[in-house]
This record gives structure tokens, sequence and C-alpha cells, in this order.
């Protein structure tokens, strides 16, 4: 190829996409005419190209505006009207990962995700957040105080109580009709369960040695602990000895938000809480998927200059990722059973950011006779989006394909590594069920289904 040649541009990027640091210490970050200048050049390149319009409600949203204006250009479609594009973004990362030929290191150095996230911060600068959204993303607040009342909270929550979700919805701006995530009580959440009735590391296992610490997360120690309880019993069946800690939440909840301040302290709070941990040679396993995409990804490109959290990232492995790893290096210890029905799996889109490769797939296909549909689209959920009022109907919609690919695979066991998914998940098959049908009792994480089929998991069975 002639110099001449392989200097000319092209149309799109082959490259693996690479991220910049956030720069929000910087002033400029927050001037509102740079960053109107910045969502006008790459909403431009957006309406030329078109690839995202399937992904998720914000590009259709984007390109509603420009075909509607006056000269069906972004020119005469004015500023203020990006808003509803801007809030229909989840920072999922879907596009930036998967569909845009434009990011970096292209030219164009486009990246969207991270500039809805610049929009929101400039914006809660501005005005401050809703003080009802800034109540529902204090969860490790929610969780400790519903934890002392779990069986109030739960039955306040239930969304089939006909007295008390219109008054929420009315307060909080939640959906009456979004399923909400349960609280368990204080002395049954995954670190206290993990503290008091460790199990035995089983010592014949190839994996023997293997030490590390389980990252409860929030919504593991404080909604869904068996995902932890069952997650450390596979490590100790396949000889890892773990711990399980939560220093505190992860901060994607305020990431969603802009407060990247709030996001900053956090990722330096859990990521001193770690050091020694990491020092020591052990593993750090995220149990949810979001929160190991900000140990990994996020939380560098937010403090670079942080050398605990870039230790911490080095370190962090998700806990599918982990299990695989741990099959492919030493091998799993005997005794998987085939599962008695197919499973349809979702793939978190926050598992596929982390560019891992679909870990939680190779995990279950260890399995024998795994019967697996793999389904590679969004939810709709997009974390606390998905449940508010404005946007739940949307949510739906947008993961009306997932639920119709579950339904008819005629899976009993609907799995997806994000377990508010999961369940939005669930709640698609109800709307999409004929008469006489049902839809499956209760939603899956993979490492369930995985502790299922070695038999570790009898109250699953019950």
């Amino acid at each position: 190829m002639s110099e001449e040649n392989s200097a000319a541009p092209r149309e799109g990027s082959l490259d693996a996409p690479t991220r910049h640091p956030i720069e929000w210490r910087e002033t400029d970050f927050f001037d509102e005419e740079q960053l109107d200048e910045e969502l006008r050049r790459v909403f431009d390149i957006c309406h030329g190209c078109r690839r995202c319009f399937n992904l998720c409600d914000s590009f259709p949203r984007l390109f509603d505006l420009v075909d509607e204006s006056e000269s069906g250009e972004l020119d005469t479609v004015d500023s203020a009207d990006f808003k509803p594009v801007v809030d229909a973004c989840t920072l999922c990362d879907m596009c930036f990962m998967t569909k845009c030929p434009y990011v970096p290191p292209h030219e164009f150095n486009l990246d969207f995700p991270h500039l809805m996230l610049r929009y929101r911060a400039v914006e809660a600068k501005r005005d401050g957040v809703p003080w009802n959204e800034n109540q529902l993303i204090q969860t490790d607040r929610n969780g400790r105080l519903a934890g002392k009342v779990s069986g109030l909270a739960n039955w306040a929550s239930d969304r089939d109580n006909k007295i008390t979700r219109p008054v929420i919805e009315k307060i909080a701006g939640v959906h009456r009709d979004a399923d909400l995530p349960k609280f368990v009580p204080t002395s049954k959440t995954f670190v206290a369960q993990a503290e008091n009735r460790p199990p035995e590391v089983n010592t014949d296992a190839p994996a023997h040695g293997r030490e590390a610490v389980l990252y409860a997360t929030c919504f593991v120690n404080y909604n869904k602990p068996d995902t932890g309880v069952l997650a450390q019993r596979i490590l100790a069946k396949n000889g890892v000895a773990t711990t399980a800690m939560h220093p505190h939440c992860c901060g994607m909840p305020q990431l969603e938000q802009g407060l990247m301040e709030d996001v900053a302290s956090y990722a330096k709070i859990v990521a001193k809480a770690f050091r020694p941990q990491v020092d020591a040679g052990q593993d750090i396993i995220a149990l949810t998927p979001s929160c190991a995409l900000m140990m990994k990804f996020e939380w560098p490109l937010i403090v670079p200059d942080d050398e605990d959290v870039a230790a911490l990232s080095k370190a962090t492995r998700d806990i599918t990722e982990y299990i695989v790893d741990i099959a492919k290096k030493e091998g799993l210890a005997d005794g998987l059973s085939a599962l008695p029905e197919p499973v349809a799996l979702h793939l978190a889109c926050h598992a596929r950011a982390q560019n891992m490769g679909q870990k939680a797939a190779e995990m279950l296909r260890l399995i024998p006779e795994a019967d697996l549909k793999v389904i590679e689209r969004c939810s709709g959920h997009g974390g606390s989006w998905g449940v508010m009022e404005e946007y739940f109907e949307t949510a739906i919609k947008v993961g009306r394909p997932v639920a119709r690919q579950a339904k008819d695979f005629g899976a009993r066991f609907i799995a997806s590594e994000c377990p508010l998914a999961a369940d939005h998940i669930l709640q698609g098959i109800e709307r999409q069920l004929d008469d006489g049908q049902s839809a499956p009792a209760r939603s899956y994480h993979p490492v369930e289904l995985l502790a299922l089929a070695y038999g570790l998991a009898p109250e699953l069975n019950s």
C-alpha cells in the first residue's frame, strides 16, 4: 500500500474503542456554551450516521428532533430541546462499545455516553438533583434503614399494594407498576451471612490456594444476598477462600445523575478499603456488572491520579469472569449436573461494556447439556431510570424484544447478570402472555443457576 493511500481518511474505524479521562475538574467542562457546541458537533455526526437508531430511546428522540425541524437539519433544532435526548440515555455504553464507528481513536472522537454524563454534570451543578431522585440513589442509606423494617418496607413497595404505590408514585415519582427490589433484614445482608456462616473450602479442588474478596455491592448486600451466598459457595467448592466486604456504594447511581464529586469520593473510599487485600495479592470480585464496570473502567477515568483506584482497577474481576478463569486455568471441581429446564440468558449491557466477552454464557455452558438462549439486547431498565413514572413505559417498550425472545424460547429460567434487568424482563414477559399462560415465578443471576447445577442451592428449589 502506498504511503498516500495509507494516510487517506477512512469512513469509520476498526480500532478498539478507547476512552479519555473525564475532565470534570476543569472549568471548561462545565461551560454551557462549550457543552452546547460539543452537543451539536456530536449530534450532527449521529444524525448523519444513524447506526444506533435501535439501541435505546435517546437516538430516536434525537432523530425525530432533527427530522421534524424546519430545515430537517440540526441547525434549526433549539438547544433547549436536547434535554429529552439526554434524559433517555441510560449510560449503558452499548453505542460506544458496539455500534459507533467514530469513537476514539477515530478523529471524530465521539463518546456519546460520556457527553450525556457531561450534560447531567452541568445540569446537576447548576440546578441540583431533584429531591425524589436524590433520595432514590442513596442506596447504602436506604438499604440500612429498610433492613430495620424490611417487612414494612417490602409491603409498602409491593406493586400489588394499591394503597401505598399510588402514594409512592406521587411523592417519589416511581411508577406504580414498576417492580421494586425487596430488602432483607439487617441480620441477613450478604456481608452478615458471609461473616456468620462462611462455607467450608474444598481443599481438594484444582483451584485451591486462590484467595479473593467479594465486593458485596449495594444490591447484593441489601436486596439479593442469595447471589453473594451462592457465589461464595461455588468458589469454596472450587477451593477459593473468600471474605466479603462492602465499604461503600460504587457510585453508579450518582454517576447517572452527573454527581462527579460524589463518585470520585466513593471511588477513593472503596479503593482505600480494598488496598490491603490488593497488596496481599487477593483478587477482588464484583457481584454485579455495573459495579465491576465502575471499578475497572469508570473510576480510573474520573480519578486518574489515584494510586489506590488504579491498583483496584487492575485487581477487579466480574464474578462470571472469575469463574470462567478458574475453569480455563485450573479446571472446575467435579459435581455439575444438567439443569432441568432451558435458560434464557440476557447479557447485561454493563457486562458487555467490560470488554471481556460473553462470560456469563461461557460459564453456563460449563453445565452439562446446557440448553441456553443468549440475548444480546438492552433490557430497557437502565438503573433507576426504568422505574420512574416518566420513563417506565418507555423502558418496557425498549425491553420488549428481549422479553419476547425469552418468552418464545419457553425458558423456565430467566437469567441476567443485572438483577434489575432480570426482573424487568419478567415484567415484559407478563405483558406478552396469552390467556392461560404464566410467567416464571422468579428471575436468576447466572451464578445462582451454576449453584443449582452444583446442588449448592437447595433454597432455590423450594
